[in-house]
């Protein structure tokens, strides 16, 4: 047989044959996935501005008006000292202002700005998340490091650091990781196990993508962005009634802060004593306190 035969035979070797087309599947399943990260990249990346606005425009204002519901309870306890219901409301209202303002602060520390991807973000991330992807190991070493370098892929893109996303692909151009020579066996066993992973993937992707569009945030994030295209600011709208609620939870608090005043203003005069010290004094076997100024 001449050189010429043997070249033909090793050229249409069924392993060869199998291994050809099993890399065209992997090449299209690998462009077809990172369509589908960049998606839900998108996605979560929308929710989590959206989120973030909420938060800081509406999510301030509970806080305020949380703050101020648990203030107005600590003053009515002022009035009735002895009332184990009030106390306990007291307690209930404070842990949930703590709450409230905890959420705010974070949400004013992680708000990034209304940042879009830009058409140069998009194709860094899309061509990073064709290469890089976790699924496409063929190790369990391999498979860790690429998922760090997919969560930080993932938060460059949301955040829209365009830096992080050039230093990443550098970065990757240079991996050893990506520099491959083995048998025809080998490479047709790592192509198989790939497209097994990436299908896989398309599984988990579908499964996050519902349980994200299932959320109260998305339902939030739909219902304001239908409200937008009317010319109606959902968010400002809450945001304003939340004020109106917080103007007279306000009232009521001065409102009662006057009666306290009152109260401290009559014990002082009338017992010469602190209000606090008067209250203490009852609370321990109501004596009534001496008069000092008789």
């Amino acid at each position: 047989m001449s050189s010429t035969d043997l070249s033909v035979s090793r050229q249409f070797a069924p392993e060869e044959l199998e291994l050809k087309k099993k890399e065209r599947v992997l090449e299209r399943l690998k462009d077809r996935i990172a369509f589908r990260e960049e998606d839900m990249a998108d996605l979560r990346g929308e929710l989590e501005r959206f989120e973030a606005q909420y938060s800081m425009q509406v999510g301030r204002l509970y806080a305020e008006i949380d703050e101020i519901e648990a203030e107005i309870a600590e003053e009515e306890l002022k009035l009735v000292p002895d009332d184990e219901e009030i106390k306990k409301r007291v307690e209930e209202l404070r842990r949930k202002a703590e709450e409230s303002a905890a959420r705010a602060a974070a949400a004013e520390a992680a708000e990034k700005g209304d940042w879009k991807p830009t058409a140069e973000a998009k194709k860094a991330y899309h061509d990073l998340a064709r290469t890089i992807h976790p699924d496409l190991a063929v190790d369990s070493e391999e498979k860790e490091r690429r998922h760090v370098l997919m969560a930080e892929l993932n938060k460059a893109y949301s955040s829209g650091d365009q830096v992080r996303l050039d230093k990443l692909a550098d970065d990757l151009r240079h991996s050893p990781a990506l520099v491959a020579g083995d048998s025809i066996g080998d490479r047709l066993v790592r192509v198989i196990r790939q497209i097994a992973q990436v299908k896989a993937r398309f599984v988990e992707l579908d499964r996050e993508t519902k349980a994200a569009k299932s959320s109260e945030t998305y339902a939030l994030f739909c219902k304001a962005r239908d409200e937008r295209a009317e010319g109606r600011d959902m968010i400002a709208q809450i945001a304003a009634r939340t004020a109106v609620h917080i103007m007279r939870a306000n009232r009521r608090l001065e409102s009662l802060r006057n009666v306290n005043r009152a109260a401290k203003a009559h014990v002082q005069e009338t017992f010469g004593m602190d209000i606090e010290d008067f209250r203490e004094s009852g609370a321990k076997g109501h004596k009534k306190p001496v008069d000092k100024n008789r």
